[in-house]
């Protein structure tokens, strides 16, 4: 990914900071007892996942930054980071006002942390879209879970997102791809590939109240998350540009 290609992502991201997406007041924001019961535990783990500082993230960008002369990079991954920041915070104040207990901690949430602890730019960012992607499933699901329009237009705006920071994401995954030698890329792929299927499988256990409700099946969710894996990094007739 050259440098006109990071400043596009740069500025796109800096023009969201500075107008950030809102909810707005006004619309219906009733929750039945029974949507309540069935969304609690699940949005609360996504709240927990979406406040990372992330610094294990911005160190490998800001030292593969340095290495590659790419000085975008580190402030293109803070931006983003703040916007799954505030995922978190406009998530927090819907479960306060609806009485929905926060969590503080989640083995889920500790085994991707623990993943992304040693990790350089690549696996970080191999982890993170993996994510981000089962993340775009997920809240659309959630949106056809419940009739509160305050969580449906939360979910948009999340998504909404999400949808850049996947292509963002992708398109740098792509780059340090083609930077490998052949064989490591062989390699690679597949694993990755079976990586993002047992990472949905696990959302799917973890998660099936919520995905239930908005009809999804184990397979049809799988098959809603392959279809995004395959749409952002199995992508037909894609050259892989070479980075440095």
């Amino acid at each position: 990914m050259g440098p006109g290609e990071l400043e596009v992502w740069l500025n796109h991201f800096e023009h969201h900071a500075r107008r950030r997406r809102r909810v707005q007041r006004g619309h219906s924001d009733v929750l039945r007892p029974d949507e309540r019961q069935c969304i609690a535990s699940s949005i609360a783990t996504f709240q927990l996942g979406e406040q990372s500082e992330g610094r294990t993230l911005l160190r490998a960008a800001e030292q593969f930054g340095r290495r590659n002369n790419e000085p975008h990079l580190a402030r293109i991954f803070e931006l983003l980071i703040r916007e799954e920041q505030r995922h978190a915070w406009l998530l927090r104040g819907f479960m306060q006002d609806h009485r929905i207990r926060l969590k503080r901690t989640d083995w889920t949430d500790r085994v991707f942390r623990l993943m992304r602890r040693p990790a350089g730019l690549h696996l970080y960012l191999s982890v993170l879209i993996c994510a981000e992607l089962i993340g775009q499933v997920y809240y659309r699901a959630l949106e056809s879970a419940t009739g509160c329009k305050r969580l449906q237009l939360l979910c948009r705006s999340i998504v909404s997102d999400e949808l850049a920071h996947v292509g963002f994401e992708s398109q740098l995954l792509f780059a340090l791809r083609a930077g490998r030698a052949a064989p490591l890329r062989a390699l690679t792929r597949p694993a990755h590939r079976t990586f993002f299927a047992v990472t949905a499988a696990v959302v799917w256990l973890t998660h099936r109240s919520v995905l239930r409700q908005a009809g999804h099946g184990a397979r049809s969710f799988l098959r809603s998350c392959l279809a995004q894996y395959s749409f952002y990094l199995e992508p037909a007739g894609v050259r892989l540009a070479v980075t440095s």
